[in-house]
């Protein structure tokens, strides 16, 4: 697992985020217009907030797309974490290269969204994932 370096940019968000919330992100990577934030096990709710409004505020400050993962040690759980929206069954691995594949398994009717138009979710997913452990390629079945 590569040490975590981050961007300018990166540093920025991380900062607006812990501004407008009051919970400091773990983590944040930015893939095509939407930020995604790594958060302590249980502190989604705080970032939320009532009604919406810190995350709403979020929003408003970084004009973007903003996504919240609960962060999980074990990889199994990180992963469905990474796709809890589109109600995750299981993740199998299997040996690729240095690393290992992850397999969501979802729902049929939520397979379309989980992959997202152009792997949009897979991509979002595999930018976090393979931050924090040993997976280095992601799909949905």
């Amino acid at each position: 697992m590569p040490e975590l370096s981050y961007d300018t940019t990166s540093l920025n968000y991380l900062r607006a985020f812990f501004a407008a919330t009051g919970v400091e992100a773990k983590d944040c990577v930015v893939v095509e217009n939407k930020v995604v934030f790594l958060v302590r096990a249980g502190d989604i709710r705080r970032v939320v907030g009532p009604h919406g409004e810190r995350i709403d505020r979020v929003k408003e400050l970084l004009k973007k797309e903003i996504q919240v993962v609960e962060f999980a040690s074990d990889p199994a759980q990180l992963v469905l974490n990474a796709f809890y929206a589109f109600s995750p069954e299981k993740v199998e691995f299997s040996p690729r290269g240095k690393g290992r594949h992850a397999t969501v398994t979802v729902p049929p009717e939520w397979k379309a969204r989980a992959i997202g138009k152009e792997g949009r979710n897979l991509k979002i997913a595999l930018a976090l994932v393979s931050r924090h452990s040993d997976v280095v390629s992601v799909s949905v079945a």
